[in-house]
Formats: structure tokens, sequence, C-alpha cells
């Protein structure tokens, strides 16, 4: 909100305060969170389609240089998740919004500078690649902000809405880059790179598209969204989470939902185009389906509940791993990708039911923080993830290892669950509904 009209009370547990004032407010900071968020993704994941094309264009790197170039903004961007947890309650949701928003031009203008010099050095492009790693660090800082304007009734689907429409940044530059760099918009920004079979590539262009929507969402954020009375926290007072049993057990879970959507979307275009490179056109499609189910997930936790919802998310994605291996050992396409669209679904509702838990588990000035440090750790899914896929392609010819490693984890993941919050004894995470 602007300067005219500052929040100076804030309670949207009492009804008849969310009802008359809350809602509206707590609706206008989120669709401005959405579009901020999802830049954010969208610049911490170009590398996973602007790293398939740039041995297209002259480069000379490795499989395995281009899949660690997809893997450093997941390293960057969940390492700086550790920092931006803290940040909203050190310098208010508005003001972190709109400095965590901005930046994000500083790699998108790098990156559009520097692919349209094959001698560009590999190093460079690391230094470009770690400094996507700031949109990576938003989604720490965006969920906690969002998880203190709604009511514990609708943080599920609130939250499941801006993680989930922020996530669709992934799908969104994976979509729109094959076609935004087949046309010369931005030809003013420089000259087109010719393909081997003659045809004209503005590669750059998948980095500047994004450089005037930032402006807009900065611009947007700076005069609509809200700095929260009561949220200011030390450092030191949110840290205290640190010490919770849960606060690591949601961890184990979050990792496994979210780091497997981060960590797949960012390996799909290279693993479609070092499996089955006919098909690389339709690399979006995972990221796209996983962002979609995460209202869903959101949603469905508030009505059955999120322990509930996110057990049979463990099962699925077990069945979806299982599937993946045994039809990529098979060569056959279109198993491989319903087996893998099965994981991305799976993963994208997992992600809006662990943190609809988050919120019943803890109280509010603990769930926000908590909500940040897990999903940092989450991020590291899209470092760790590629990294996992590179080895095992690179030692063994193909990626399928690597899925026994996550079919582990989903199970350790499904018992934990089990036994802290779906069992008759464990956790007991009934909520109220705010009418």
């Amino acid at each position: 909100m602007s300067k005219k009209a500052r929040i100076t009370s804030w309670n949207p547990e009492d009804p008849k305060f969310w009802r008359e004032t809350g809602r509206k407010h707590a609706k206008r900071n989120l669709w401005i969170s959405v579009p901020s968020l999802m830049l954010a993704f969208v610049v911490w994941q170009i590398w996973s389609v602007v790293a398939v094309r740039l041995n297209d264009i002259g480069f000379t790197y490795t499989e395995e240089q281009l899949f660690t170039l997809a893997a450093i903004p997941g390293l960057v961007g969940a390492t700086l998740r550790f920092f931006y947890t803290f940040a909203v309650g050190k310098f208010g949701g508005r003001n972190w919004t709109v400095i965590s928003t901005a930046v994000l031009a500083i790699p998108a203008i790098g990156i559009g500078v520097a692919v349209q010099n094959p001698d560009t050095p590999y190093s460079v492009m690391l230094v470009l690649a770690a400094l996507c790693g700031l949109g990576g660090g938003n989604f720490s800082s965006s969920s906690s902000n969002m998880s203190f304007f709604f009511p514990k009734a609708e943080k599920g689907t609130a939250l499941g809405i801006n993680g989930g429409l922020g996530n669709m940044g992934v799908s969104v530059v994976q979509f729109v880059t094959p076609l935004i760099i087949a046309t010369s918009t931005f030809a003013f920004m420089g000259e087109g790179q010719v393909l081997s079979n003659g045809e004209t590539v503005w590669l750059q262009n998948a980095a500047f598209i994004w450089v005037i929507p930032i402006a807009i969402v900065t611009i947007a954020a700076y005069f609509g969204m809200d700095n929260l009375p009561n949220t200011t926290q030390s450092v030191a007072d949110q840290f205290v989470i640190v010490k919770r049993k849960h606060t690591w057990i949601m961890t184990i879970l979050y990792v496994a939902t979210f780091g497997s959507f981060i960590g797949y979307s960012a390996a799909f275009p290279l693993l479609l185009k070092s499996q089955f490179p006919e098909y690389i056109s339709l690399a979006f499609l995972g990221a796209l389906l996983a962002a979609a189910a995460r209202p869903v997930g959101g949603w469905l936790s508030d009505k059955l509940g999120g322990a509930l919802v996110t057990t049979w998310v463990f099962i699925v994605m077990t069945i979806g791993a299982i599937g993946v291996i045994y039809f990529t050992n098979a060569k056959t396409f279109s198993g491989f990708l319903i087996s893998f669209l099965i994981l991305f679904l799976a993963s994208g509702i997992g992600s809006g039911s662990t943190f609809q838990m988050i919120p019943s588990i803890f109280p509010a000035k603990e769930a926000a923080p908590v909500l940040g440090f897990t999903a940092a750790f989450a991020a590291y899914g899209s470092f760790f993830i590629p990294q996992l896929f590179g080895w095992s392609t690179s030692t063994t010819g193909s990626p399928v290892t690597a899925f026994y490693f996550f079919i582990a984890i989903y199970v350790i993941s499904f018992i934990l669950n089990w036994f802290y919050y779906q069992r008759k004894k464990g956790l007991d995470l009934k909520i109220e509904k705010v009418s």
C-alpha cells in the first residue's frame, strides 16, 4: 500500500475484522506478490532453457558443464533463502518485495549480453548463473510475508495460490523462451545467432524480455503492498525455530515434494534433449502441471487435512519414479512422459499440502520463518537433482540410477509423515474455520 494509508493493526483470526477489512487488503497483497514471485522463478530457472541452446549457437561446453549451469542457480538460491527467510521480519514485507524484485534485473541484463559472444568465459557464465540465485531466494520471503496476511483456515489456499502461480514462472520461461528467441524483438540489443541449419535465433531475448516486467512489478509492489504491524522480529527471535523438532521433520517432507518439483524442472529440458531430443519442445509441461497442482494441494489440504494428502502424494511419487525408470530403460517416450508428469503432478500437490501443514503446527510468529526455512532446504533440489542426473548420465550412460535415491527419500518421507502427523496418536492438525 502507498504511504497514504498505512495499516496500523492486523488480526485476521477475528471474523469481523477479516470480513470487513482484512480480506480485501490480504487479497491485494497476494495478487501483487504472485507476479513478483513468478518473475523470481523465471530468473531463477532461466538457465534450464538457455543452457540447452548454448552449444547450438557456438559455445563448446560439455554435457556436465551444461548441467552445472542449470544447477548453480539452485545452489545459490537455496542458500539465499536462509537469509530471505528472516528478511520480512527484519525489513517488512512490502519493503523486501520491492528490493528483491528490483535486483532480478541484474542477471537478466547480464545474461542477455553474455550469450551473444561464444568467447564469453565459462567462469563468467557461472557468475551469471549464480546471480540468478537471487530469484531463488524470493520464495522464502514471499511465503513468509503472505502467511501473516491470512487466517489459519485460509492459509493453505492462499499459500498454494502464491506458491503455485509463482512456481508457474518455471513453465512460463520454458514455454516462452523457444518462441521469443525466434523473433528479433530486441534486435536493437544485439545481432542474432545463425544455427547450423541456417536458422537465426536471438538467444539474448530469453533474458531481455523480462527486464520491463521486473520494473513494472517493482513499482506495483512499492505502491500497492503493505508492511504489516506486529510482524517485525529480530533474527535471534526467529531463529528459535531451529530448536523445534517439527521444523526439521517438515523440512524433510518439503524437500521431498518441492525439492523434487524444482529439481526436476531444472533438469527436465536437458533430460529430454539427452533421452528424447525430438520432443524437447514439451519441456515446459512438467513445471506447468506441478505449478498448477500446487493451489489444488493447498485447497485439498484445507478440506481433507494436509497429512492425509501428503501421504498419498508420496505413494504416487514413488509409483511415478518407478515408471520413469522402467520406460527410460525401455526407450518408450509416451510412458516416460506420463510417468514424469505423474511425478510433477504429485510433487506440486505435495508442495501445497506440506505448506498447509506448517501453519497448523506452529504459532503464526514461528510459522512464517519455518515456511521460509523449509523452503530454503528444499530449494537445494534445484542444485542436487540436476547434478545427480549429470553424475548418473556421465558414469552409467543413463539418468535412471538417480531415481533410486529419490524413491528412498519418498519412502522415508512417507514414514515420517504417517508417524508424526497422520496416525491417530500423531499431532492434531485440525483448525477452526474463520467465517
